[in-house]
């Protein structure tokens, strides 16, 4: 059950006959900010009393008389100027708990009404290393791909691979130039991944440039010639890519499942819509929405000066991402019906899609959802955006391992200390530390993204990332490996807690703060819906590991005063690991029994 929610349509009831857009002011109910003050707070009143004067104190005691209480909440008081303070019944709290142990999906209901979503991320150009840069896009689609799909949407994921444009000209020029042949031979992989930084060490660099303009680049010249000659169907370039093409694939999807993504359901790239781009443009023309401007085709927004139009389709001939863009709209469309296509792409790129979504419902698509879900970038320690061309950041792949050593360090460090103090520590083969290793090293990197909000930038800092305190994946990993050891230490079988829940016993503030933040599980889901912010998961698994540690602290456990509440607090241990483990689940993020 979401509670706040429950809350509002109880609320809306109580507003029915008071004004008309009840739904738009029973909506005004959030969690309150001090306990003292209540569990939750409408702020209904003020907003109302402008509409229909009168004092917002005396509207308030209206609702709260037309208001239904039932076994649910508390008499609400009225605080202030005319806040309406709710409180819920301790023993109703104690019966959702119970209910919440049975349900394998922990409270969260199902969307009543599901949508289909498209969403479309990672995208990496595929004839060059990933990179740190493909982090946020790769890491925050897959958790958006998970959190929508456990309420109950149907989400169809596609990576939109850039395989066909000017990289792998780069590729093309620097194999036929180039090329270790032992090398390619030994590890195709690898030799393509030198050959790409190679070339592009030789490209002229900006700061080169004369007052006259640029000066020649004869070997970035020739990089668009072999991309030319492969788009014009050239056979020695055309077996060449498709000879590039598996291995470049393979690299990635290596990666990919080290991060732990979701299989992609699609992967098609640039190459998979080449054949329906001159149907486009014709299209577009045919329907006034495209014109000629110097020999190019164009998608005008207004004037010109002031919004850069859309080129479809160049003066020699070529294509563009435009064109590419709106066919894979068309063709996404007539293939799997979304409601709402959702593009996790950077924030630079925010022109392209505001000017790619106008063309589109000009084309037609007026009642498809869309939306440019942006995020900011990587920063390094001196607060610059990482960069492999600039040679400031990682190849993903060796950021990747950077991560699982620090954890390494970390791991080996904690359990020193605890030997030091006393404390048994277990003993793991090597097979399984190296599991728990990557589990917390990739874990922290894919946390610490998410925990932003994010269209922010932040700074890559696997020290912090990798603490065993503040609000960090290693600190709810070690939260969740805490509570299992309590569970195992207790002797009792789980399915008992979850088959035949005890009733719960709140007698101190601790038990039910406890209670109150694992039943505020699914409005945490909802809000990590509403604007696609994962963030807002991250924010209510830190609440909820501060709020158990308050618990932890004040609680006794096993030592509990009689049988009943030794049950009870095992039921909130319970709870709260199985909510931190899906909540961890939904972001990507492994946890681990034991630590």
């Amino acid at each position: 059950m979401n509670i706040a929610h429950a809350l509002q349509q109880r609320l809306a009831v109580a507003l029915s006959g008071l004004t008309p857009e009840f739904t738009k002011y029973a909506s005004l109910v959030r969690a309150a900010q001090d306990s003292r003050h209540g569990d939750y707070q409408a702020n209904c009143a003020m907003p109302l009393s402008k509409e229909q004067g009168g004092k917002p104190v005396d509207l308030a005691r209206q609702i709260v008389e037309r208001l239904e209480l039932g076994d649910m909440l508390e008499p609400p008081e009225i605080a202030g100027p005319g806040f309406i303070n709710f409180r819920l019944k301790t023993a109703w709290l104690a019966a959702q708990l119970r209910v919440m142990a049975h349900d394998d999906r922990l409270g969260v209901e199902p969307a009543n009404r599901p949508r289909t979503f498209v969403i479309d991320y990672s995208s990496p150009n595929v004839a060059k290393p990933l990179h740190v840069g493909h982090l946020r896009s790769s890491i925050l689609g897959d958790a958006l791909t998970r959190i929508l799909r456990f309420q109950g949407h149907r989400v169809i994921t596609d990576n939109h691979l850039g395989d066909w444009g000017t990289q792998f000209g780069i590729l093309l020029y620097g194999y036929k130039q180039l090329r270790d042949e032992a090398a390619f031979q030994a590890d195709p992989v690898r030799e393509l991944a030198r050959l790409y930084l190679e070339v592009r060490k030789q490209f002229k660099k900006k700061e080169q440039e004369d007052d006259d303009g640029p000066i020649d680049d004869p070997v970035q010249d020739a990089c668009r010639r072999e991309t030319a000659k492969l788009h014009q169907g050239d056979p020695e370039n055309v077996a060449l890519w498709r000879m590039f093409m598996p291995h470049c694939l393979r690299e990635i999807e290596q990666i990919y499942n080290r991060l732990g993504l979701l299989p992609f359901d699609h992967t098609l790239g640039e190459s998979f819509y080449q054949p329906m781009l001159a149907e486009v443009v014709d299209d577009l023309a045919a329907k006034g929405i495209a014109q000629e401007s110097r020999g190019a085709m164009v998608i005008f927004f207004g004037d010109p000066e002031k919004v850069p139009p859309s080129i479809v389709r160049k003066s020699d001939g070529a294509f563009t991402y435009t064109t590419t863009d709106l066919a894979t709209i068309r063709y996404r469309v007539e293939q799997w019906k979304p409601n709402a296509i959702l593009y996790v792409v950077g924030v630079p790129q925010a022109v392209h899609f505001k000017n790619l979504f106008a063309a589109a419902r000009r084309w037609g698509y007026q009642d498809l959802e869309l939306e440019h879900v942006a995020f900011g970038s990587v920063l390094g320690a001196d607060g610059k955006i990482l960069s492999t061309r600039k040679g400031t950041g990682s190849l993903l792949e060796e950021l990747l391992d950077d991560a699982i050593a620090r954890a390494a360090e970390v791991y080996e460090r904690l359990n020193e200390e605890a030997r030091q103090r006393g404390e048994e520590v277990p003993e793991f083969s090597e097979v399984e530390k190296r599991a728990i290793h990557e589990a917390v090293g990739i874990g922290a990197i894919k946390y610490a993204d998410l925990s932003q909000a994010r269209t922010s930038d932040y700074r890559f800092d696997l020290a912090k990332m990798t603490a065993t305190d503040g609000n960090t994946a290693t600190y709810m990993q070690y939260a969740y490996a805490r509570n299992r050891s309590i569970l195992r230490k207790s002797g009792i079988d789980e399915r008992l807690l979850r088959e035949t829940p005890p009733t719960p016993e709140l007698p101190t503030a601790h038990e039910r703060a406890l209670a109150l933040m694992l039943l505020r599980f699914p409005e945490a889901l909802a809000a990590a819906t509403t604007d696609y912010r994962p963030n807002q998961i991250t924010a209510y698994l830190w609440e909820l590991s501060r709020t158990y540690s308050g618990f932890f602290t004040n609680c006794p456990v096993l030592k509990a005063e009689s049988e009943s509440l030794r049950l009870s607090r095992l039921l909130l241990c319970d709870l709260t690991a199985r909510v931190i483990r899906q909540g961890l689940d939904l972001l990507g993020i492994r946890t681990i029994e034991r630590m």
